[in-house]
């Protein structure tokens, strides 16, 4: 199911890498289901971490372990034993562009449901401490969505999907994104930034029926 041309497109600009994305995905999802009909939902990958910010997490800890409380707090997320320690051992290469471009192939295949799936590619990193930088752990995440995992694998590896990831955060950029989450509603020609970093989903979903409204969507 692609999104309708002629539909308002709530674009989320997230990165899986990113705490506080994690946080507002579930709000996102619910969004997706309580708006059902009124717009579609488009789930960007803005490269949070690529070129010469590829670097390993123990470079990062010590501030993001430190931030990861008032994530909880604010946001009810939680982070696994597994994350923290893979945290803590400091070895884990911080690289956005595999975990983007799984993103990026799942939304070829099931665009309807690629906001739940960015959440279970989070879920599966900040929760059970996954590689996300191996091919092999988006296998066990796709099968429940009815994707063959062989099959997953190989277009993880295409030509087509690596450009278009590469285009994908090339058109975030040029949006000018300055930080993640970022949640724009384009109506049209139009586009509306209804939050920058995190809002619970009364905030949220208030702010985008008036702004729904206001443009007589």
């Amino acid at each position: 199911m692609q999104p309708q041309p002629d539909r308002p497109e709530l674009l989320y600009i997230s990165d899986p890498l990113c705490a506080w994305c994690y946080g507002m995905s579930p709000v996102i999802e619910r969004v997706q289901q309580e708006f059902a009909g009124r717009l579609d939902v488009s789930v960007l990958c803005g490269g949070m971490f690529t070129g010469p910010e590829v670097t390993p997490i123990g470079a990062d800890w010590p501030l993001m372990s430190g931030a990861l409380a008032q994530v909880t707090q604010v946001t009810g997320a939680t982070f696994g034993a597994a994350f923290r320690a893979l945290g803590a051992a400091g070895r884990y290469v911080q690289d956005s562009e595999p975990p983007c471009r799984a993103i990026h192939a799942f939304r070829q295949l099931r665009q309807e449901l690629a906001a739940r799936f960015a959440h279970q590619v989070q879920q599966a990193y900040f929760q059970d401490g996954a590689d996300l930088n191996d091919a092999a752990t988006y296998a066990a995440l796709v099968a429940p969505f009815g994707i063959e995992p062989a099959e997953f694998r190989q277009r993880l590896a295409s030509p087509e999907v690596v450009r278009g990831t590469e285009l994908e955060f090339a058109a975030v950029a040029k949006i000018g994104i300055q930080g993640f989450p970022t949640s724009i509603l384009r109506v049209g020609s139009q586009g509306f930034v209804l939050a920058r970093g995190y809002q619970p989903y009364a905030t949220f979903a208030d702010g985008l029926t008036q702004a729904l409204e206001q443009a007589g969507s």
